[in-house]
């Protein structure tokens, strides 16, 4: 790619834009691409999928990349880095989604699911990359096949998952655990699961406020755990503990992952913040830490 003289100013109109165009395909029309179109275009694997599907996002965003220039500066400058045909194999061998399975239970409000991807359906893959240029990167990938992950669900709606984007999303959190970890938000235990798979891990607390989730976890996943025994539960509200008994812990590392999407997640990452102090040695990380400050 040839270097761009674009400006600092131009990559933030460009940031703005493209988070706005790719949150609406996202959120309304995921799927819209399908398996029949990009085997017609493909031209018998001439062009790559994954080039048909950023053309294609590019274009549904309302980019001609063929006739505008400014419009074909964006497209290189963006969409090679932010659309990704992924692995299905990689993450279907995850230690996690190959240990763990997940019986159809059903709480009062909570309850263990399974959904899936269709192929080329369109999702968040990973946290935001910056560039030392000044554009913001957002991460979408998709596969060329089904792609079926487990859920938890609140009320009937998707809370909690274990997707590729909570994968890659958490790989440097379970990079830097090590010692007494302590993580705000139970989940689907994905991130108590491969932190207490670390030898230098010695013990994961978890706290969850959710009595039937830290339940219906407690009978069907821990049980399953391969270091089950360095997990321990704590039923509490993550703002009261980290006030009240995480400076008792003598933690070496605390995780929090206690939101949904950067739309809750900017308040809640800046109050668990104020706490911090109250744990001088331990090391903090917070889930989507690079996509949140881009909101703050």
């Amino acid at each position: 790619m040839s270097k761009s003289v674009l400006t600092s100013d131009v990559y933030r109109r460009y940031n703005s834009f493209l988070l706005e165009k790719l949150s609406y395909i996202l959120n309304h029309v995921p799927d819209f691409i399908t398996e029949e179109f990009v085997k017609d275009l493909s031209q018998d694997g001439k062009i790559s999928e994954r080039d048909i599907c950023a053309a294609v996002i590019a274009r549904a965003s309302g980019l001609d990349i063929d006739k505008i220039s400014a419009h074909h500066e964006l497209y290189k400058s963006y969409f090679f880095d932010t659309v990704h045909l992924l692995d299905s194999d990689e993450y279907k061998n995850n230690p996690y989604l190959k240990t763990v399975k997940f019986p159809k239970v059903r709480g009062e409000r909570w309850s263990f699911g399974e959904a899936s991807y269709k192929p080329y359906e369109m999702f968040v893959c990973d946290d935001f990359r910056y560039m030392p240029d000044g554009r913001v990167i957002p991460q979408i990938g998709f596969f060329d096949t089904d792609f079926s992950y487990p859920v938890v669900y609140e009320n009937g709606r998707e809370w909690m998952t274990v997707t590729p984007n909570e994968i890659n999303t958490m790989k440097k959190p379970i990079e830097k655990a090590h010692g007494r970890v302590l993580t705000y938000g139970l989940g689907l235990g994905y991130f108590a699961f491969m932190a207490s798979c670390k030898d230098d891990v010695s013990s994961v607390t978890v706290v969850e406020r959710e009595d039937e989730m830290i339940k219906m976890f407690s009978h069907h996943i821990l049980p399953q755990l391969p270091h089950g025994d360095k997990i321990k539960i704590e039923k509490s509200d993550a703002f009261e503990y980290a006030e009240r008994k995480a400076p008792n812990g003598n933690f070496d590392f605390i995780f929090t992952d206690i939101w949904h999407d950067p739309s809750d997640g900017v308040m809640l990452y800046k109050k668990m913040k104020q706490y911090e102090h109250l744990c001088p040695n331990s090391e903090f990380m917070y889930w989507i830490y690079e996509t949140l400050k881009y909101y703050m």
